[in-house]
């Protein structure tokens, strides 16, 4: 009878276990699964955004947002990043960094001279 109730609890254990690692490997994936744009459309957009950056790569594409009809974000080689923004056209809308801070010359220029 106990060899009994050790095996059900070691069986209940594995089930528990398996359970868990299913659901962490699905919801692990959660930022890597985001659904990058893909398509003739986006290559002339990616083309574009890294002509306009003077190279890098393209490390993040979407389509469709508030800010434009592509999203291209290429990082340079120093690690910086920039949001490339088109129109339907491909022509370049913004580029901001992602990386702007509060200390940015820019904001200060741009409060009242």
């Amino acid at each position: 009878m106990y060899v009994k109730k050790v095996l059900l609890a070691v069986a209940l254990a594995m089930v528990v276990f398996a359970g868990a690692g299913v659901a962490y490997a699905a919801g692990s994936g959660e930022d890597s699964s985001e659904q990058q744009a893909t398509g003739p459309g986006i290559e002339k957009a990616k083309s574009v955004a890294l002509e306009h950056t003077n190279g890098g790569r393209v490390t993040g594409t979407e389509f469709g947002d508030e800010e434009g009809y592509y999203e291209v974000e290429v990082t340079s080689d120093d690690g910086s990043q920039i949001d490339v923004h088109l129109d339907r056209d491909y022509n370049v809308l913004s580029t901001p960094a992602d990386h702007e801070g509060s200390d940015s010359k820019d904001a200060s220029n741009d409060s009242g001279s």
